[in-house]
């Protein structure tokens, strides 16, 4: 078998990998022998690869390998490569998923303090149906304030929060190694912004700089867990009244992997993320795909209740991906019933990010940012909660723009987790779930995270969201309005076809203040409304 696998059928061609590293090793050896021992030097190099392509002949394991001796190890090499060979060489300035060229130079350069600018205007084709609109006035307002901020409380709520119009998204300890929770943490202080925990637990490294938090609660209430896997009271109680602790969140699902959980390996459950998530150090780290503290949305909203009263009034909101609206209707009967009011909801969509997820869940489960948006803003609306309960917005947000026009769709402010990760030089390699992150962002790795040099990294976190919101002002300035909470669906416009852009009120039509509740019937969401039950997930009967 060996003999004919070396000369039948192209067998010379076929085994280069062999036949060059055996005929250098017998030039080398005749070298040698009859004009200078020098030439065995050469074995060095030359006899590793012969073996190795012996080796690969013999072994049983891989198919190409057993045909192609040595050579076919290039192709698991150019496979290592392909992300950065097609991001440095093929890549057009448009292309590369999921954030392109564009977008990650605008990110790099605001981070860095560096010329933003774009010359030569818009590479975008503008009748395309790429393109989208947010529609400026002919009368501009200069007078707009620089920065506004948003009031986060009902009147259930003691400690009020003012949150910025951009803070950073849920990344768990664990996803992102210790130097990276560091970075954003301290830019978050310096700007004076929230960093959302994610739900690996609050750990030592995002209290080390004194940023504000927003913990947040996922199935597996990591670092507020009894032993069985439970809520913890106490646990959480002593951790939600830290200073720095300015919210509480609860994960219900997210964009990337909505309804999934997760799971940590054991290989990456270190006795250190372990000792943060309160679980068993170097045994898998199970987040079940939906929470044991709860069933309903009456038992949510009295399970929110207590975090709030746990934590000392702070304000508490839940996060979702939508899936089916009728939930979201749900819920908001599950309010008025019960009386209890969630502080502030984020919406995820499901072309949001994540350390690792399954294909088919990120792919093609979930809502997109926009439609699950237009559901809980007008949910709000009709129920007439809107005034009380605050919106955020969370998928691919990176510049102004993408603030503003999520804005228009009722977002109060907005939170990124892959733009920041860029501020702290990610390259999108796309290595996130492997450990092996070449700039020490997703890693563990005590020796790739030494890349990452915090105050300096911290430093971009802040500047990359300042120029942002400074790029949100200037077209608040150029809307003519006086803050984002001015913007409307009327102000965002799409292609419908090759001759008719309209505005979003076209696409989505928002239901009037409090019509939910007397003539339900009379909405665009009459369906959904007599679907939800403040006493069950499941579509009424």
């Amino acid at each position: 078998m060996l003999v004919r696998g070396l000369f039948a059928d192209k067998g010379l061609e076929r085994n280069l990998g062999f036949w060059i590293p055996f005929a250098l090793t017998v030039v080398l050896a005749l070298l040698g022998a009859l004009i200078s021992k020098g030439f065995y030097w050469g074995f060095v190099v030359i006899v590793p690869l012969l073996l190795i392509a012996l080796w690969d002949m013999v072994q049983t394991s891989h198919s190409l390998r057993r045909n192609y001796p040595l050579s076919a190890r290039f192709r698991w090499l150019f496979e290592d490569l392909r992300p950065f060979l097609r991001s440095y060489i093929v890549e057009g300035p448009l292309d590369g998923r999921p954030f392109d060229r564009v977008a990650r130079s605008l990110v790099y350069a605001r981070a860095k303090h560096q010329e933003d600018a774009h010359p030569f205007g818009t590479e975008l084709d503008v009748y395309s149906e790429e393109y989208e609109a947010l529609c400026h006035s002919i009368n501009p307002n200069p007078k707009a304030p620089k920065r506004t901020r948003v009031t986060v409380g009902t009147e259930q709520c003691s400690k009020p929060y003012e949150a910025a119009r951009l803070n950073i998204s849920a990344m768990s300890f664990g996803a992102l190694g210790n130097h990276a929770i560091e970075a954003l943490n301290m830019g978050a202080k310096i700007g004076d912004f929230y960093h959302d925990t994610g739900e690996g637990g609050l750990s030592p490294y995002h209290l080390k700089h004194g940023g504000d938090i927003v913990w947040e609660l996922g199935s597996g209430y990591f670092g507020a867990r009894s032993d069985d896997g439970n809520f913890d009271p106490e646990s959480f109680r002593d951790k939600a009244q830290h200073d720095q602790v300015k919210m509480t969140e609860i994960k219900l699902s997210q964009g990337a992997k909505p309804g999934h959980g997760g799971l940590l390996p054991a290989a990456k459950v270190t006795e250190e993320i372990a000792k943060t998530r309160q679980v068993p150090a170097n045994e898998d780290c199970l987040s079940p795909p939906g929470h044991s503290a709860f069933s309903t949305p009456r038992e949510m909203l009295e399970f929110a209740a207590k975090m709030r009263e746990l934590s000392g009034g702070k304000p508490v909101g839940i996060k979702l991906c939508v899936g089916m609206p009728h939930e979201v209707f749900a819920i908001c009967k599950a309010m008025l019933d019960s009386g209890i009011y969630i502080d502030f909801i984020v919406v995820d969509g499901g072309g949001g990010g994540t350390g690792a997820a399954p294909l088919e869940l990120s792919d093609h489960v979930g809502l997109p940012l926009r439609i699950g948006l237009h559901y809980v803003n007008n949910a709000l609306i009709g129920t007439g909660l809107k005034d009380e309960i605050k919106l955020a917005a969370s998928e691919k947000v990176f510049s102004g723009s993408a603030i503003a026009m999520n804005a228009a769709l009722g977002a109060n402010w907005c939170n990124a987790a892959r733009a920041f990760m860029f501020s702290l030089g990610c390259v999108q390699s796309l290595r996130c779930h492997t450990g092996t992150c070449p700039t020490g962002v997703a890693t563990s790795s005590p020796a790739r995270q030494r890349g990452l040099v915090i105050p300096e990294k911290a430093q971009r976190v802040a500047n990359f969201q300042s120029k942002t919101l400074d790029s949100l002002h200037d077209i608040v300035v150029a809307c003519g309005l006086d803050s984002p909470d001015e913007f409307t669906p009327q102000h965002l416009r799409q292609w419908k076809n090759n001759a008719e852009m309209i505005p979003w009120s076209q696409i989505v039509h928002e239901v009037e203040p409090g019509k939910l509740l007397h003539e339900p019937e009379d909405t665009a969401f009459a369906e959904y409304w007599r679907m939800a039950d403040p006493d069950t997930f499941k579509p009424a009967t």
